[in-house]
């Protein structure tokens, strides 16, 4: 017998979602540029965002949420990252766990939980330990006292603490086994360190999240092996969607800076920048870059919304997850590529002034390179290549290396 999820077939539409959010991204993308330059939090933004119920795009209608599908999430998320990557990173880990739950049973601490995230409360958290620490010798505990858990340990990347309600953290129980625990970020045991100092996604609050006995109650722990099957396709698919959004507003924003050139150099084909066909054709080249990163994301998600369909419907969800393996480890070759260049290359339609401090441009290839950084694509390649030759299944691969989690 299956045991009923909050997981339902998709309803929602795309000329709806975007009618309700478009709107809501284009204010969030005022003063992105202000906020990137002198770091900036965007508490505002974020809270805007769940105000309209950003962060409940994947509950069902039926249960109070917007019904979207993966695809249509994901691409919504890479809407946002145009308006500002940061904040769109920043719903990575609060949109993992909302995911999470929908592939939960039925009961009532869980019912619970969708009532928060509808109240609009937020998300954040990281299971990341500094010190080369790994899932296998995780160092933070959580552990069960009375009528509760207490959870102590530190951890690094702590994406969107500062704006959550709710720390997501990964530790041991007393057994050795890895546990979930969500914690509340007011909770006295904790503390959130502003100590972030990579040179992109500034305003993430990706810092530290130290953990002191902070209090967990027993419905909001978790076996973290009973989190969903496809969760590190999720995590990881989260970072594409925000580089397709940063190639596209490398696009957008190219285009605005090369109209607005008002002379050439002696060696250019016209007097005006914008007829000159080899700037024209640096901007082509980045437009296709970003209609690369978009199929991707698209092929992409539409396999993550396989695996869901078939938890629906009883399927085959073993083989779905090799597929979902294969074609994000693709995207993320494609789409980190696409960002990689388009970021770079768009400089050489732009001339000097296209370095300008005012106009930020800068901060895309910053972004995009501090993301890309988190997963390396090295071993991306390889490990497909070993799949097509050799048919070693990537997924196997990664769980005997003790890797995976939140992105792989």
């Amino acid at each position: 017998m299956t045991t009923e999820t909050y997981l339902r077939s998709p309803s929602a539409s795309d000329d709806e979602l975007r009618a309700i959010f478009t709107p809501v991204f284009d204010a969030v993308a005022v003063g992105n540029v202000d906020r990137e330059r002198s770091r900036i939090f965007p508490r505002d933004e974020v809270r805007r965002l769940q105000e309209a119920g950003f962060g409940v795009l994947r509950i069902p209608v039926r249960d109070g949420g917007f019904g979207a599908s993966l695809q249509q999430t994901f691409a919504l998320l890479a809407d946002l990252a145009v308006a500002d990557p940061n904040v769109a990173h920043v719903f990575r880990n609060h949109l993992a766990f909302v995911e999470d739950r929908l592939n939960a049973p039925r009961s009532p601490s869980n019912d619970a939980w969708l009532k928060r995230f509808l109240a609009g409360e937020f998300v954040g958290g990281g299971w990341t330990e500094a010190n080369d620490v790994t899932l296998a010798n995780i160092a933070s505990t959580v552990t069960a006292r009375d009528d509760h858990w207490v959870v102590t340990g530190a951890k690094y990347y702590a994406t969107g603490s500062f704006y959550a309600d709710w720390l997501d953290v990964l530790g041991k129980d007393d057994d050795g086994a890895l546990r979930t625990a969500l914690v509340r970020a007011d909770d006295p045991g904790v503390e959130l360190v502003d100590d972030w100092r990579g040179f992109g996604q500034r305003t993430t609050a990706s810092g530290s999240a130290r953990y002191a006995e902070a209090r967990a109650e027993d419905g909001d722990v978790f076996p973290a092996a009973d989190r969903f099957a496809y969760q590190a396709h999720f995590y990881q698919t989260a970072m594409l969607s925000v580089l397709t959004g940063i190639t596209r507003a490398a696009l957008r924003d190219g285009t605005v800076r090369l109209r607005a050139r008002g002379r050439n150099y002696p060696q250019g084909l016209t007097a005006v920048p914008s007829d000159d066909a080899q700037l024209l054709q640096v901007i082509g080249q980045v437009s296709a870059d970003a209609f690369a990163a978009e199929a991707a994301l698209d092929r992409a998600t539409r396999a993550l919304d396989a695996i869901t369909a078939a938890r629906i419907d009883g399927g085959d969800v073993e083989r779905l997850l090799v597929d979902a393996e294969v074609a994000v480890a693709q995207a993320q070759l494609v789409i980190v590529a696409a960002a990689l260049r388009a970021t770079t290359e768009v400089f050489d339609a732009l001339g000097a002034s296209g370095v300008s401090e005012e106009h930020g441009l800068d901060r895309h290839w910053r972004n995009a390179r501090t993301l890309a950084s988190h997963n390396p694509r090295v071993y991306k390649a390889r490990l497909l290549g070993d799949w097509v030759v050799n048919g070693r299944s990537p997924v196997s691969n990664l769980a005997a290396l003790g890797r995976g989690g939140q992105g792989n």
